[in-house]
């Protein structure tokens, strides 16, 4: 659905299993774990090691997690995760946890329940979307059928409830809340906003619900079963929303930016298939008469190629582009904004430089 980074505070570290020291305490990177790709915005040292740990048995109980007796099950289950992904929201948990204690009982199975969530969302939204492409890998409902898509998301979340049982009613809670924001979200979404909203006010709203509820409650989730104190949980739950909804409007705006498969996604498929994400929201509610051609083309799916280079073209230049970009920067300040409430230190400053990474970020 786009600053300078942050530093990590204190002295250099002796070198870290995922990489080599360094004195510069500006040099953020990535973290190499399997199936995953969290971005450049974690540190080295023992922070970054300790979240390197802390995402490889995440990794391993993912794996468990969508196992079954049964070989297609298992392969189905499977399909998504073995794709790999950001882990985004896990690696938040185990951020989160880090101002506590971050090996104590739930964290892991909590970041789990989270990342398991995502993909099971992620499986329904191929089935909607019709997409036949996810993570570069052939969608599940397109290398089978929208039946076995539908049913394996189900399987996903099955598994997510039957790890959170053993996390207490209150966890349950928060995530059967979670899970209806998602759906409310994403029912939103597929009706469109009402007569009488606004467009954009509706398509930020669905973004808080699709996307900024799951983010928040991983945040929430790691700080909660790390012991962190509730104040302190309830700043980094609201971070997680304003970060969520950032990142998804980054995702819609490297749709339109990103040149051939930089990003790892076809540029313009929001386009070809007709969602209007916030630029073209902008665009359509603007009234100069230069932009004429460009309300045309946005307010339609865009299947012809000449057509859709064109209105590309248009959007990367636009005005609407730049307020959509203005939009981003908003909630990464607002997310950064909540981070008073943290202890100055590596997590603060972990959680800063995220808040760069997702108007920055190219993929």
């Amino acid at each position: 659905m786009t600053g300078a980074r942050a530093a990590v505070d204190g002295t250099p570290t002796e070198a870290a299993p995922h990489g080599p020291a360094t004195e510069n305490t500006h040099d953020w990177h990535r973290i190499s774990t399997p199936a995953s790709s969290v971005g450049a915005w974690l540190p080295e040292g023992a922070l970054g090691s300790a979240l390197a740990d802390g995402l490889a048995r995440v990794e391993e109980a993912l794996a468990t997690a969508v196992g079954s007796e049964h070989p297609f099950v298992r392969e189905a289950a499977g399909h998504l995760m073995s794709a790999g992904g950001k882990r985004f929201r896990p690696m938040l948990t185990l951020l989160a946890a880090q101002l506590g204690d971050p090996r104590a009982v739930g964290v892991t199975e909590a970041a789990v329940v989270c990342e398991l969530t995502h993909l099971a969302t992620l499986y329904h939204d191929d089935v909607m979307d019709e997409a036949s492409v996810r993570r570069g890998a052939p969608s599940a409902n397109s290398r089978w059928s929208n039946s076995i898509a539908i049913l394996t998301g189900d399987l996903l979340f099955a598994r997510a409830s039957d790890l959170l049982a053993d996390l207490g009613p209150e966890a349950v809670r928060i995530q059967a809340q979670t899970f209806e924001r998602l759906v409310t979200g994403q029912i939103r979404e597929t009706v469109g906003p009402q007569p009488g909203d606004d467009p954009v006010d509706h398509y930020l709203e669905v973004l808080a619900d699709k996307t900024g509820s799951l983010v928040a409650t991983s945040a929430r989730f790691g700080a909660s079963f790390a012991g962190v104190e509730e104040p302190l949980v309830v700043a980094l739950t609201a971070f997680g929303e304003e970060v969520g909804v950032a990142f998804q409007l980054s995702d819609d705006l490297l749709d339109i930016v990103s040149q051939g498969g930089e990003s790892g996604k076809s540029p313009g498929t929001d386009l070809r298939e007709g969602i209007a994400t916030l630029p073209a929201l902008f665009a359509l509610a603007g009234d100069d008469p230069a932009d004429a051609r460009l309300r045309e083309l946005v307010g339609r799916p865009v299947t012809d190629d000449g057509e859709h280079a064109e209105a590309l073209q248009l959007l990367r230049s636009s005005q609407a582009l730049v307020r959509a970009n203005d939009v981003l920067a908003q909630y990464a300040d607002r997310a950064r904004a909540r981070l008073d409430a943290v202890p100055p230190g590596d997590v603060r400053d972990a959680l800063s430089a995220l808040c760069d990474y997702v108007v920055t970020r190219t993929s």
